[in-house]
């Protein structure tokens, strides 16, 4: 898919949930694990929806990776944890803080694949940093689209649900869920409570 350099790079999955980017992450992991590359896996400590030390995409694939703090100086763990591997993935990107920037970056600059799996919009369709930040830097980016649960068109947003009900504006921006609290919408079916 991308060109063999000695330089490294910075890959950005993103899109709403539910549109496959863990299951891309995934399978760029397969593939580049296939070629012989060495390959290290990162999640945030804040998502712990697939067990301790795995991510893994909603249809239930997963791959073993490395838990680290999601804030501040803790993110370079990524960097102080490996052991020389070509290829680094960072997975739900969106939970990290801007620090994540910079780490991929210096891990692109010494000649790392930088492989990073993230939504880069809030549930109120408004930027989710850090991923446009990344999206912006990386040399390679793919927009996945879900399909939207009311109407059935590609959908880019995510519906926050709180008991059947969209979400209010001033909730909270992160609240890690699944099918019983977000769903894939498209523009015009995505809502947000404003009372």
């Amino acid at each position: 898919m991308h060109a063999i350099t000695k330089s490294g790079w910075v890959e950005v999955i993103t899109g709403s949930m539910f549109s496959g980017k863990t299951e891309e992450l995934l399978r760029r992991l397969r593939r580049a694990e296939i070629a012989g590359q060495s390959v290290a896996v990162f999640k945030p400590a804040v998502d712990d929806r697939y067990g301790e030390a795995t991510i893994g995409s909603h249809n239930g694939r997963q791959w073993e990776a490395t838990v680290v703090e999601n804030e501040g100086e803790g993110v370079w763990e990524i960097d102080d944890r490996l052991n020389g591997e070509e290829v680094v993935a960072v997975d739900e990107a969106n939970f990290f803080t801007r620090e994540l920037v910079d780490v991929c970056e210096a891990l692109a600059a010494d000649g790392r694949r930088v492989v990073v799996s993230g939504t880069d919009q809030t549930f109120r369709a408004e930027p989710f940093e850090p991923l446009p930040q990344l999206m912006a830097l990386a040399e390679y980016v793919d927009k996945l689209q879900a399909i939207c649960t009311v109407c059935g068109e590609p959908a880019s947003r995510n519906q926050r649900l709180i008991d059947g009900d969209p979400a209010h504006a001033d909730d909270p921006t992160i609240l890690v869920g699944a099918e019983e609290s977000y769903e894939a919408r498209c523009r015009n079916c995505h809502t947000l409570r404003s009372d």
